[in-house]
């Protein structure tokens, strides 16, 4: 049995393009996955069927046409296709984000702990898009702890001095 998604269907002009590419960045940072042209899914609950709205209404206020949807994929394989989908767009953020936390635990303690603040708050970014979570998730959380723990070494250090 297949779950129920929220799509996103919307036409807006081609010109200016600038509605249209803040459109798609927003569709971005909630985690879409791109059925087709002008048309965007999600795994349907409260919160993202009411972020689909939002979207839906942005799209008629500059000039465009869209409705929201409530579907079920028509079998279990398209479901694990959009799923895959999200997955692996998350896999991705996921690496970068772990790679960044590794490569910080050589910077200076200051570096580290401004590494430290920007790296928790895109993992707390992620962790929103993140429907299906693959196994770099843990794998960059665990990078992210490395971090912490050396952050928080440098912080009980005598003397600014790590232990």
């Amino acid at each position: 049995m297949t779950g129920e998604w929220v799509l996103l269907s919307y036409r807006l002009p081609r010109e200016p393009s600038a509605p249209r590419v803040a459109l798609w960045r927003r569709l971005k940072r909630q985690g879409v996955a791109q059925v087709s042209d002008g048309l965007v899914a999600l795994p349907a609950d409260a919160r993202t069927r009411e972020q689909l709205e939002w979207a839906a209404e942005e799209v008629v206020e500059r000039g465009g046409s869209s409705s929201v949807w409530l579907a079920r994929p028509s079998t279990a394989a398209h479901e694990r296709d959009l799923a895959a989908t999200m997955a692996a767009d998350r896999a991705a953020e996921w690496t970068e984000l772990a790679e960044s936390a590794r490569a910080a635990l050589d910077a200076s303690p200051g570096e580290q702990r401004s590494t430290l603040a920007r790296l928790r708050r895109a993992s707390r970014q992620v962790a929103r898009r993140d429907f299906f979570p693959p196994p770099q998730r843990d794998v960059a959380r665990a990078a992210l702890r490395d971090l912490e723990d050396l952050v928080a070494a440098h912080a009980d250090a005598p003397s600014g001095r790590t232990r």
